[in-house]
């Protein structure tokens, strides 16, 4: 698995995916070499092989430095297939291709459209698309609306892959007492601080609304943003909005998700989003920016917002009927439980991963049993 931060999962959807679906194939049996950038040293984790590369600190060059390295070493050390993350890797496809390792790539959202990119990096992620759909032997999209765009734009085929989300127990007071809040009792944002993310529009919507909870925003990013500074002197003028940063507690950000009064999520490019999920799966009334990525994942229970003044009315609907509110959040918590489901996307990319490298599907009875072992699946390793 090639293109991400790599594991553990501590950054975004990327990640989560390789984490949760690294973790499944090594239960079946599976070799699995995560590339990883950062300071972890770690040779192993959940039992996937981790392989650290270095980057380039900067926001363009930072994901093709590292894929290029991650590159350079896998074709010294073979797989039987490749998983690509990020259509921005296109470029070294042709290396991958002309070692005769067969390669999918997870395009993702619709980098272009990416404000915080420019015109000249838009550019370049609109090429890198053309170039995904020409030399992957297989693309990957997370949600029926990025299967539309490939099929309209480029008359692409891809494989439907989406994420999971675990159904998270009741928040734990106590750890939300860290925070100095209690259950029901506060709005929660948990975003990068990207202009594509709306943080700043939801804080605005937030600041012309009469709500009387707090607002708590969680996230950041790892590199000097204008973006995340005026956001931060936007929060600064409303006493009741909490900018916390990042929350690497996974156990505290369970309990902040499982605790909202709701959840605003603002995401408006990428496909389907590993934190709107997780907010789901907590039982978080969502309200989301109105997009059809988010209308795909929320079905009936969500609301929508395009602007600062109908995030106002929705924030001051929850509040004037939370018994309202805490019924959408059950719908969407039954939702997540129904069609978002870690085991079965894993056994997607298992199917693909066997496809790619021309071996059989594998029956359900080869698939691990209750006691952890396998039955009838030779080792084999995606990278």
């Amino acid at each position: 698995m090639i293109g991400t931060r790599g594991v553990p999962a501590r950054y975004g959807g990327f990640e989560t995916a390789v984490e949760e679906v690294g973790l499944r194939l090594v239960k079946q049996g599976h070799e699995v070499v995560v590339y990883c950038r950062g300071e972890d040293r770690s040779p192993e984790y959940l039992g996937m092989r981790r392989v650290r590369k270095p980057a380039l600190a900067h926001p363009v060059m930072e994901t093709l430095s590292h894929t290029a390295l991650s590159v350079a070493h896998l074709l010294r050390h073979r797989v039987d297939a490749a998983l690509v993350f990020n259509a921005a890797n296109a470029p070294l496809l042709p290396f991958i291709r002309a070692a005769r390792i067969p390669v999918a790539v997870h395009v993702d959202g619709l980098e272009w459209r990416r404000a915080k990119w420019g015109p000249t990096g838009q550019r370049y992620y609109k090429v890198n698309e053309r170039l995904a759909v020409r030399w992957a032997d297989e693309l990957i999209a997370d949600a029926v609306g990025i299967q539309d765009y490939y099929r309209e734009t480029y008359d692409a085929p891809s494989t439907l892959l989406t994420y999971g989300a675990p159904l998270l127990p009741d928040a734990d007071p106590q750890l939300l007492q860290e925070l100095d809040l209690t259950p029901g009792g506060y709005h929660l944002v948990v975003a990068r601080m990207e202009p594509e993310n709306h943080v700043d529009l939801i804080v605005e919507g937030y600041r012309r609304s009469r709500a009387t909870l707090p607002l708590v925003v969680v996230g950041s990013v790892p590199y000097p943003s204008e973006h995340e500074r005026a956001v931060h002197e936007l929060a600064a003028t409303d006493p009741r909005i909490r900018m916390v940063g990042g929350v690497w507690d996974q156990n505290l950000l369970n309990s902040l998700y499982s605790g909202a009064a709701t959840y605003l999520h603002g995401h408006s490019v990428g496909g389907t989003n590993p934190s709107l999920l997780r907010a789901m799966g907590g039982g978080a009334p969502t309200t989301a920016w109105d997009v059809n990525f988010n209308r795909e994942v929320l079905g009936e229970a969500g609301t929508f917002f395009d602007s600062p003044d109908r995030l106002a009315a929705e924030l001051e609907a929850v509040e004037a009927d939370p018994e309202a509110a805490v019924v959408r959040g059950q719908l969407g918590r039954e939702r997540v439980g129904k069609l978002y489901r870690w085991d079965e996307v894993a056994a997607g990319y298992e199917a693909l991963c066997l496809r790619l490298a021309g071996l059989p599907a594998r029956r359900p009875d080869d698939r691990t049993g209750e006691d952890g072992g396998t039955r009838g699946a030779s080792s084999r390793s995606v990278a």
